[in-house]
């Protein structure tokens, strides 16, 4: 009896999935489509899907897909409707050297996936640091003997990565309950303070307008992030002081860098978007790489939310850009600078963003399509 019901509870599943699909798709979608170099999963599922994010669940109740991350380019996906619904069937056909698609660039996002990352100020503080360099050099690069302290555990012949802190996340919805000048709620990142007097800081890939926000330097913290600008390899252990060579750097090591165990499989290739499993409170748009004003498709965000809030690779949300507050002319007695009655504009739809790596209070996101604009607090909301 209990195996019977088994079999109709997933047969149940099986068809809800097959109707969610059918109702998803496109009227226009095409019958077949050519896998393309530089495709994604989620450009090829755009083309038939009016909710990208759902290829999973369209996939997954197709068995003649076994794999959708192991589609190349050259294979011709076919889409046609039966009376079970969509079934979505693959033709390998003469591929064109490289790698399977994947469900975002990954190619584009090294940096944000092997170079940084988010610690809280105490661990990146706490972490062992650079004293000195061989020949008492000011500099360190590639081939040099390089020397720490606080490296307790090293062994001879280990690798530990070298980092310099580039950025403090904040985000400014907590307890001080910052505005802009307009009087719009106001979330952001602000560039960090140096957190070692000795040591500058690393480019940041952020670029934030932070001139119009009464509350820069204040907010609740939400990590500091750190790139790995070299790697040392002990070779040495000598009491207090541990000698390491510097195999390998992008900047010039300084006095007072930081050192942190090697993150071997620092991302995780595969991406299965969905909705959150749990929404967090109030979360937001905190900065975005190499823009001022905002950001578009392909581009990456930072969002004030991370493991400890629930959230993981994949998570998807829909962004709505903020309703302006501005003066109501009409009941301000046609006073143009009479602000005492406002009125606060309707949230708008922005894009959709998709997380790629995780940390506990930030996450990294990719812009997987907008409509306008990505702004700096940006509010995040269920993908629909």
């Amino acid at each position: 009896m209990i195996k019977k019901f088994a079999m109709l509870l997933g047969g149940m599943f099986f068809t809800v999935a097959v109707y969610a699909a059918a109702s998803q798709l496109r009227p226009n979608h095409p019958d077949t489509y050519t896998v393309r170099r530089g495709d994604t999963l989620w450009d090829i599922s755009a083309r038939f899907l009016s909710k990208p994010w759902l290829w999973p669940e369209i996939w997954q109740a197709n068995p003649q897909v076994r794999n959708p991350h192991l589609i190349y380019p050259g294979d011709v996906l076919n889409l046609s409707m039966t009376g079970g619904g969509p079934r979505i069937g693959l033709e390998p056909r003469v591929r064109e050297e490289g790698e399977p698609v994947t469900a975002i660039p990954l190619s584009e996002l090294r940096m944000f996936l092997k170079e940084m990352r988010v610690m809280n100020a105490d661990e990146v503080e706490q972490s062992p640091y650079l004293v000195g360099f061989e020949e008492s050099h000011l500099r360190a690069t590639p081939g040099n003997k390089i020397y720490a302290r606080d490296l307790d555990s090293a062994q001879p012949g280990q690798r530990w990565a070298i980092v310099r802190p580039t950025h403090r996340f904040r985000d400014h919805g907590g307890s001080e309950g910052g505005t802009d000048l307009v009087g719009n709620p106001s979330h952001g990142s602000f560039v960090a303070d140096e957190l070692d007097s000795d040591v500058s800081m690393a480019p940041s890939p952020w670029r934030e307008d932070t001139r119009h926000d009464t509350h820069v330097g204040k907010g609740d913290d939400r990590g500091v992030e750190v790139s790995v600008i070299g790697t040392g390899e002990v070779i040495a252990t000598n009491g207090d002081v541990t000698t390491l060579v510097l195999v390998d750097s992008t900047l010039e090591v300084r006095k007072g860098d930081r050192l942190m165990q090697v993150d071997d499989s620092p991302y995780d290739p595969y991406f299965y978007p969905h909705a959150p499993k749990a929404m967090p409170a109030d979360p937001r748009v905190l900065g975005f790489a190499d823009a001022m004003i905002g950001v578009g498709s392909r581009q990456v965000v930072s969002i004030s939310a991370g493991t400890a809030d629930g959230i993981d690779n994949g998570t998807t949300f829909t962004v709505m850009n903020q309703g302006e507050t501005i003066a109501d002319e009409v009941s301000g007695n046609y006073n143009r600078r009479d602000t005492s009655r406002k009125v606060k504009l309707p949230d708008e739809y922005a894009g959709h963003i998709m997380v790629f790596r995780t940390f506990d209070h930030v996450s990294y996101a990719l812009v997987m399509d907008a409509l306008r604009p990505l702004r700096k607090g940006d509010k995040l909301v269920l993908p629909e």
